[in-house]
């Protein structure tokens, strides 16, 4: 399986992703899911992949010489001549039908569904950046200030953090930090999510960046970050008050009536009836 993220700040973007593929309990691989584009001074983008592994590596080799053209006769927009991100995100839309048209009829008749999960991200000059959710069908979505991030994979062990600490003004190594904290937070909890990780931090308007590491499990800050998260979770939720039921002293009752609702009904005998 697999967990991506990319945040989408007013600083700039985030984009971290992990490595393992499964076809079973004993057949694990690793396999890159991310891929940087950087022609410098004049574009950066970053392509984040998930779902079937056959189907992304295609859309991705297809993705570098793909055209998408209007009309007959005419150049073809590509991911290097694009003029803003929304083209980009089209180009990579066409990518993903051309592998559909080419593979999906033989991949329905061995049983498999065309699965592909898509983050595309980045800045082109001339235009701000730009991050987008791209799905099977070759359509997308595109990040808001209400929405800064977008996940695909394994989302929901690492969305809460995501949700109470990112925000459009987040500063940039805060987001990496908060990024790599849902990661570890996954691989907690789904072994289908493994290292080594790869995260990529880029600048607005900076149009390239050197801020591209792969975390591996010797990663110093990664296995720092990793030791602390757990521990200071531990000591939160040490530090929280544990329920009363026997009226002890406290100033936050846990047994008092809601003001909407009923306690739950016990039934007692088999003649009683819920309602």
């Amino acid at each position: 399986m697999t967990y991506c993220v990319a945040i989408k700040l007013n600083a700039g973007l985030v984009f971290l992703s992990d490595s393992r593929t499964n076809a079973g309990l004993d057949q694990i691989s690793t396999f890159r899911k991310m891929i940087v584009y950087e022609k410098a001074d004049d574009r950066f983008m970053v392509l984040l992949s998930a779902g079937n592994l056959s189907i992304s590596q295609s859309v991705r080799e297809i993705l570098q010489v793909e055209r998408l053209k209007e009309h007959e006769g005419d150049e073809g927009v590509t991911i290097w001549n694009a003029k803003s991100m929304f083209d980009a995100a089209r180009v990579l839309g066409s990518a993903i039908r051309r592998v559909h048209e080419r593979d999906a009829e033989s991949l329905k008749q061995a049983g498999v569904d065309f699965n592909v999960s898509l983050i595309f991200g980045g800045q082109i000059k001339g235009e701000g950046m730009r991050l987008f959710q791209v799905y099977s069908a070759g359509n997308f979505i595109e990040a808001t200030p209400e929405t800064p991030y977008f996940q695909v994979g394994e989302s929901k062990y690492g969305k809460p953090v995501l949700d109470r600490v990112i925000t459009p003004t987040t500063p940039l190594d805060e987001a990496a930090k908060c990024a790599l904290v849902s990661m570890d937070s996954t691989l907690k909890s789904n072994l289908s999510v493994g290292l080594p990780l790869d995260l990529v931090v880029y600048e607005a308007n900076a149009f390239e960046t050197d801020k591209v590491v792969c975390i591996d499990e010797n990663n110093p800050y990664f296995k720092m970050l990793h030791g602390n998260w757990g521990q200071k979770l531990r000591e939160v939720f040490d530090s929280i008050e544990d329920p009363m039921w026997t009226g002890g002293a406290t100033e936050v009752p846990l047994l008092v009536p809601s003001g909407r609702s009923l306690p739950l009904r016990k039934i007692s005998n088999p003649d009683e009836k819920l309602i």
